[in-house]
């Protein structure tokens, strides 16, 4: 008899009291989530998690006061790795970049369906890194790649990663300083990447990696 799933703990913070009770309400559909803290601002958030242990942090990236970004800081200042999933209703190509150079695992808008919200939070639990938002099924049916054979190898997590900046248009030099490489690391895992995708360019690797389900 296989034993059941772990219940992650989670942070919730929001300064908009409706939408925090709304993504409350969210999470509590499913059996393997659980907000057992919630914060109406940044401060407030640090204050409470240095006194109670979660599995992954959910915060708005606009507040009053300190931000999102400022309590991811905050966090990794005092030596907290607790992953950190960024929320936004703003579709600001930005974002991303400033999430990861911040020290989130991920960045998410609020319009992701429940589905892509409690993957995202089961990955980063999980140790993964999402640092563009999950492409939804309406977005992989629109982009899907003609060239569906599958990669010649599996990707590391750190190629993920990669490919997911790769989606949101960054360059070399950008995605080297999200993820503290060289810019010419970068350029040889980009090189890895279209490889093990059998791809041309980055634009062809990101639709098929999108396509398979990659990122």
């Amino acid at each position: 008899m296989s034993a059941s799933p772990r219940v992650l703990r989670l942070a919730l913070a929001d300064d908009q009291a409706l939408v925090r009770g709304g993504l409350k309400a969210l999470l509590s559909g499913f059996a393997t989530l659980e907000v057992v803290l919630e914060a109406g601002d940044g401060q407030a958030l640090l204050d409470a998690l240095a006194g109670t242990a979660v599995d992954v942090v959910l915060s708005d990236i606009r507040m009053p006061g300190l931000d999102g970004f400022g309590v991811v800081r905050g966090l990794r200042e005092r030596g907290d790795a607790t992953p950190v999933v960024l929320l936004t209703t703003f579709d600001d190509e930005a974002l991303p970049l400033r999430a990861a150079e911040a020290g989130a695992q991920g960045f998410l808008l609020k319009d992701a369906s429940p589905e892509d919200l409690c993957e995202a939070i089961t990955r980063v639990a999980a140790g993964e890194t999402l640092l563009a938002p999950v492409p939804t099924d309406p977005v992989r049916a629109r982009y899907a790649y003609r060239d569906q054979a599958a990669p010649t190898d599996t990707f590391s997590e750190r190629e993920v990663a990669i490919l997911r900046l790769l989606a949101g248009g960054y360059s070399n030099k950008e995605i080297a300083r999200a993820v503290f490489l060289s810019e010419g690391t970068v350029k040889n895992y980009v090189s890895e990447i279209l490889d093990k995708l059998g791809t041309r360019d980055r634009t062809r690797a990101v639709l098929k990696a999108i396509t398979l389900r990659v990122i």
